[in-house]
C-alpha cells in the first residue's frame, strides 16, 4: 500500500531481491522483431531513428568516430526504452535513481578521462587554460575546468533523475487532483490525462537525446585532442 507519493520510486518489492530492476531490461522482449523477414513498422522506425543518430554522433565525433557513435546509438536506445516503458502502470521507471543513471554516465567519463590522461597528459593539461587567458587568470581557470571536468558525470545522471522524477510526480498530482477535486467531464478529464501523457513521452525522449548527445561532446572533446 502506498504510504506516500515518493513510494512509487521505491525500488524495494521483496526481502532479499528486488524485482522491480528486471523491467531496465525488458527490452530484450522486443529484439526478435528485427529478424523478421518482413519487417514491421516498429523495426522500420527503429532502423531510421538509429540511422539518423549514428549520422550526427558521427558528424560529432569527427573522423574515425563511428564505432563510438554505434555506441552512443544504443545508450539512447537503452535510456528511451526503459523512460517510456516506465510511463506504463506497474512497471518500475528504474531512470528515475541515481543508482541508474550515475551507473551510465559515470563509466563513459571515466574511461574517457583515463584515455586522455595516460595517452596525451600535455594537451589535457594545455586544455585546462582556454588560448588567450591573462597570466593572473591562469590559476583560476585551472580551477573552473577542473571543477566543472568533474562534476559532468553527475550532472548527467542528475538531470535524467530529476527530469524523470519531476514527471512522474507531475502526473500523479494532477491526474489524482482532477480525478477527486474536479467537476468536470469525464471526457475532458479523459483529454489532459492523454496530454499529460504525450508530455511526459516527450520529457522522456528529450531527455534520452539530451544524455547522449552531452556524453558524445564530452567525449568529442577527448576525440580531437588527440588529433
Amino acid at each position: 500500500m502506498m504510504s506516500n507519493l515518493f513510494s512509487t520510486f521505491d525500488p524495494s518489492t521483496g526481502l532479499f531481491f528486488s524485482l522491480n530492476w528486471t523491467s531496465t531490461f525488458i527490452i530484450i522482449l522486443l529484439f526478435p522483431n528485427l529478424y523478421w523477414l518482413f519487417p514491421t513498422r516498429n523495426s522500420i522506425l527503429f532502423l531510421k531513428m538509429s540511422n539518423n543518430l549514428h549520422t550526427e554522433f558521427k558528424t560529432l565525433l569527427g573522423e574515425g568516430g563511428s564505432g563510438l557513435s554505434i555506441m552512443f546509438v544504443t545508450l539512447f536506445m537503452f535510456i528511451l526504452f526503459n523512460n517510456l516503458f516506465g510511463l506504463i502502470p506497474y512497471i518500475f521507471t528504474s531512470s528515475s535513481h541515481l543508482t541508474f543513471s550515475l551507473a551510465l554516465s559515470l563509466p563513459i567519463w571515466l574511461s574517457f578521462m583515463m584515455f586522455g590522461w595516460i595517452n596525451m597528459t600535455q594537451n589535457m593539461l594545455a586544455h585546462l587554460i582556454p588560448p588567450g587567458t591573462p597570466s593572473a587568470l591562469m590559476p583560476f581557470m585551472v580551477l573552473i575546468e577542473t571543477i566543472s571536468n568533474i562534476i559532468r558525470p553527475g550532472s548527467l545522471a542528475v538531470r535524467l533523475t530529476a527530469n524523470m522524477i519531476a514527471g512522474h510526480l507531475l502526473m500523479s498530482l494532477l491526474g489524482n487532483n482532477l480525478i477527486e477535486n474536479s467537476n468536470l467531464t469525464s471526457a475532458l478529464l479523459i483529454m489532459i490525462q492523454m496530454m499529460l501523457m504525450l508530455f511526459e513521452s516527450a520529457v522522456s525522449m528529450i531527455q534520452a537525446y539530451v544524455f547522449s548527445v552531452l556524453s558524445t561532446l564530452y567525449s568529442s572533446e577527448v576525440i580531437y585532442e588527440n588529433k
